[in-house]
């Protein structure tokens, strides 16, 4: 298995088994062929395209974004949360803790202005942030759809959860950041 798999995978199904009734999913920036096959296990209108994609949505219609190669910054963030629902969320990729710091906190510190819950999660040799207005990723998580997904090299319930947990030293640097 390789680490582009487990991004594949914990990108499509951490968010999609999050939210309690997703409809409209925009996935922005590049996408590979495995990743959509990710997607094609849920039954969801997905849609995708670049950050222009954001601009030609009607308010409040999405219910998840997916962030493939996607830097989050003020302005895509206001024009995320134009769009989406009041009990949406998004997932995008950041850099560890060990890596950049200060990257995490302060991506961290951008999508908590916006968001009940934001929370980094680490898989393979990546870390994403999960951003959420309403369901929490560990509390509200959908097992009848974790549970139940085929054909999957990373994932699991199990993963989805321990995701989120990190060393005490680095739960304690992101106390105050980290929206949990």
């Amino acid at each position: 298995m390789n680490d582009n798999q487990a991004f594949n995978e914990m990108m499509v199904h951490v968010p999609l088994c999050t939210h309690k009734e997703p409809e409209n999913i925009l996935v922005i920036g590049e996408t590979s062929p495995e990743l959509k096959k990710e997607l094609e296990k849920h039954p969801f209108n997905i849609e995708f395209g670049d950050e222009a994609l954001l601009n030609s949505k009607d308010e409040k219609n999405i219910d998840v974004i997916i962030l493939t190669n996607i830097k989050i910054s003020e302005l895509i963030l206001a024009n995320i949360n134009r769009v989406l629902k009041d009990d949406g969320l998004i997932t995008f990729k950041t850099e560890s803790f060990q890596n950049d710091e200060n990257r995490l906190k302060e991506d961290l510190q951008l999508v908590g202005t916006k968001f009940w819950i934001a929370m980094p999660f680490k898989f393979g040799h990546s870390t994403a942030i999960l951003a959420s207005k309403k369901y929490h990723p560990t509390a509200d998580i959908i097992l009848q759809r974790s549970d139940i997904l085929d054909d999957l090299e990373y994932y699991s319930t199990e993963i989805h959860h321990a995701s989120f947990v990190f060393p005490a030293a680095i739960h304690k640097a992101l106390t105050t950041i980290a929206k949990r």
